[in-house]
């Protein structure tokens, strides 16, 4: 049986009035309606489908595709709101469903929100779910500290964003970590700052650690170069100056001066930071 919510590379098996029937090796079949047609093709041809189910609760293909597949997380627009629950915009014809059940609170027409999209086992059907940390899970984890991950912005929190780990656990980006505009949805690069022992995760949007030092004394660098060799930044700048310059913190700044200056790139002085002419 071809799994719903997921592409599939299926072979053309014939040609017919409503669509082309797509099989794949072991002979299951699914529509691919005319408006999906590619302009040319022949029989035996494979193309690369999206299955899901149509208005009518029946398998069907299309080379569209959505926004988000199956178990996977997706910053959607509610396009609907009914008596049952509320309708998504997921790039297909056919939205989806996320029912009240699923919503942390009642979704509204117009706005955005973070979901995760599942096979609902009782009905068969595509549904989305609102209520995404509930399906992630931390009690065994698969990264490591320093480790290099995708990122997906959750939602604020008192103390910065909570953050999405390659899709499977939770994690918590610090506020004092943060010299970017962010929001929900944004997905990201970034690395795993410390794991602790009842299972949370920080993370941080810079290399942490002695693993920072080099591309931050290579964008202070970059900077000062930029600058025509000067910037009016000390050790004793405000922190909220060095992020409006440099996009980082003033810890990060410091060891990145720091490395510039025991290679003899750079002098220090009480106005600021000079580059050396080599």
């Amino acid at each position: 049986m071809l799994t719903i919510g997921e592409y599939h590379t299926l072979t053309i098996d014939r040609d017919t009035e409503p669509g082309l029937f797509l099989k794949d090796h072991e002979g299951n079949e699914v529509l691919l309606p005319n408006k999906y047609k590619p302009e040319s093709f022949n029989l035996e041809d494979e193309l690369e489908v999206f299955v899901y189910l149509d208005h009518e609760e029946r398998p069907v293909a299309t080379t569209l595709r959505p926004f988000v597949k199956l178990d996977e997380f997706g910053y959607l627009k509610c396009v609907e709101v009914t008596d049952i629950g509320a309708f998504m915009d997921w790039g297909l014809e056919k939205h989806l469903f996320v029912p009240f059940k699923e919503q942390v609170s009642k979704m509204r027409k117009g706005d955005r929100y973070l979901v995760f999209v599942y096979l609902d086992e009782l009905t068969g059907r595509l549904v989305g779910s609102s209520k995404v940390n509930n399906f992630l899970d931390n009690s065994e984890l698969t990264i490591q500290p320093f480790e290099e991950v995708d990122l997906i912005i959750s939602n604020p929190t008192e103390l910065g964003w909570n953050v999405i780990i390659n899709e499977l656990h939770q994690g918590l980006l610090y506020k004092d970590d943060v010299f970017v505009n962010i929001q929900t949805g944004d997905k990201l690069k970034g690395w795993i700052k410390k794991t602790r022992p009842d299972g949370k995760i920080d993370v941080t949007l810079q290399r942490p650690g002695y693993r920072s030092i080099e591309p931050n004394a290579q964008e202070l660098l970059t900077e000062l170069e930029l600058k025509g060799g000067f910037l009016g930044l000390t050790d004793k700048s405000s922190p909220e100056e060095i992020q409006k310059i440099l996009h980082m913190s003033k810890k990060s700044f410091k060891r990145a001066l720091g490395t510039l200056y025991k290679q003899r790139k750079v002098d220090i002085k009480e106005n600021g930071i000079y580059l050396k002419n080599e």
